[in-house]
């Protein structure tokens, strides 16, 4: 049996490019919970070194592509693709969307990037990489994050605390970050930042690393959205969004 002492977190905001992913990890112990570690420029080792010793890890990435998505590639390559009754928008949404997508713009008014036809497909297939590399040291990753690492969406999570459309992603967004920051830490009162909120308000993958984190860790307490009976097949397949549930 795995066990871990004191409660490891990690949360990963994962880009394509090393260079670009945010890193970061809480330390849990009795009543503390400190940030022991936030940086961006993450390898996959570093991200392996995150994940293997924590009790969850959140990630920033699709953990899966849409069932009906996948259906229409092996169709299409094997000939044998039963023609739709049409191609309009409702059919293109039924393919390039996963059923968690839907299921977040109906909770918090979100659509996440389509990872069948949107750049979020590169991260998505680095994640495919490192998950393979986990299973090879015995760590299951099942799609529907029931196991050590579980999908998050940040930009969602912030929506469902009520923080609504934050524009605080890039150089642009500096001074919303920076204020974000101060917002949260009023909101965590539990959280011991350890000195970290100038890197998040410098740079909005540390910040999503560390909501990433954040989100695993109330995943991991059992106050986050897990899918209903219905959606349990699909999450399976395709992956899920955990939200935490609106205090």
């Amino acid at each position: 049996m795995r066990t871990v002492t004191p409660r490891l977190i990690a949360g990963i905001d994962l880009a394509a490019d090393p260079r670009r992913t945010g890193l970061a990890v809480l330390r849990e112990e009795d009543d503390a919970v400190r940030i022991v570690d936030v940086h961006v420029g993450a390898s996959d080792d570093d991200v392996l070194a995150a994940i293997l010793p924590a009790q969850k890890a959140g990630v920033d990435v699709p953990f899966g592509w849409p069932r009906r998505f996948v259906d229409l590639v092996a169709g299409h390559q094997a000939g044998d693709l039963e023609p739709p009754l049409n191609t309009g928008p409702d059919w293109r949404r039924s393919v390039l969307y996963r059923e968690t997508d839907l299921e977040v713009h109906r909770r918090v008014g979100k659509t996440p990037l389509s990872v069948a036809a949107d750049k979020i497909a590169y991260p998505a297939i680095r994640w495919a990489a490192i998950a393979s590399r986990l299973r090879e040291q015995d760590i299951p990753t099942p799609l529907d994050g029931s196991g050590v690492a579980c999908e998050v969406y940040p930009g969602a999570a912030l929506a469902a605390w009520g923080f609504g459309a934050q524009r605080y992603k890039k150089a642009a967004g500096a001074q919303v970050r920076g204020e974000l920051v101060e917002a949260l830490g009023a909101r965590w009162p539990w959280l011991d930042w350890a000195g970290h909120q100038g890197v998040c308000a410098a740079s909005d993958d540390a910040l999503d690393a560390v909501i990433a984190a954040v989100v695993a860790r109330e995943v991991f307490l059992g106050r986050a959205i897990a899918p209903r009976a219905e959606l349990a097949a699909s999450a399976a397949d395709e992956g899920w969004i955990w939200l935490p549930t609106p205090e």
